[in-house]
């Protein structure tokens, strides 16, 4: 039975979510102080982490980074719950680790969807995302083994959910992957409305690619209503 922790300072929402997860046939857990709910992590090693962000003496942000940087509990899923809704905050909870972002208020059936799909894409990679050789188109090189990106000499390393994004427009090369498309192959769900979150991961991952490479903005096209399209030589063909 996989293990949910819920770590909010409002008992009100964790008791909500423990309820209707449970339903569901989760085990769940939940604390309304950081400092223990960090160290139920490590106690417990829960199958995912449901984290709000303003915690008192301290936030989400600082406890998803000290989960990414210690050891048996790095992998760990977490999903962000806050009612920061602007795309900066959003780009923040990305850049410190987090899986998924949901924003408050919440439709408690939209949670129970990213949670399943979170934890069905962590205990099992989609096969379109199982990635085990080197794969290089134009300027770009894919390296499964490090979960970095090569661009011509220079190298970078991503999170997994930014080779995974990198993956699946390698893999369909000058064509327009949609936002939808990316959502399903990527977290494993459909969600329309969800553009934001690939809109942030796309941000940071062009990001890093401008670091190490001479054609800033080049590399990843987007297409207005419709999706991203991956340029292998930084120019239109």
């Amino acid at each position: 039975m996989n293990k949910i922790l819920i770590i909010d300072d409002d008992i009100a929402i964790c008791e909500l979510i423990k309820i209707n997860l449970e339903l569901c046939g989760y085990n769940c857990i939940y604390s309304t102080d950081p400092i223990r709910g960090f160290a139920l992590i490590k106690q417990e090693l829960p199958s995912l982490v449901i984290l709000d962000v303003m915690l008192g003496e301290t936030n989400g942000f600082e406890i998803a980074q000290k989960i990414r940087q210690t050891k048996d509990i790095s992998k760990t899923p977490i999903i962000m719950l806050t009612a920061l809704s602007e795309l900066n905050n959003k780009l923040e909870g990305f850049n410190s680790g987090v899986d998924d972002y949901i924003t408050k208020p919440f439709e408690i059936e939209e949670l129970k969807a990213r949670v399943l799909a979170l934890l069905n894409r962590s205990g099992s990679e989609l096969t379109s995302l199982r990635v085990k050789e080197i794969l290089s188109k134009g300027d770009i090189t894919l390296i499964p083994e490090s979960y970095s990106v090569q661009i011509k000499d220079k190298k970078t390393q991503l999170t997994p959910i930014e080779f995974d994004i990198l993956n699946v427009l390698m893999q369909k090369e000058g064509s327009m992957v949609s936002s939808k498309e990316l959502l399903k192959e990527v977290w494993g769900y459909n969600d329309d409305n969800d553009i934001d979150t690939i809109r942030v991961h796309i941000t940071h991952l062009r990001a890093k690619i401008d670091k190490i490479s001479s054609q800033k903005n080049k590399y990843i096209k987007t297409i207005y209503g419709g999706g991203y399209r991956l340029l292998a030589f930084g120019v239109e063909k």
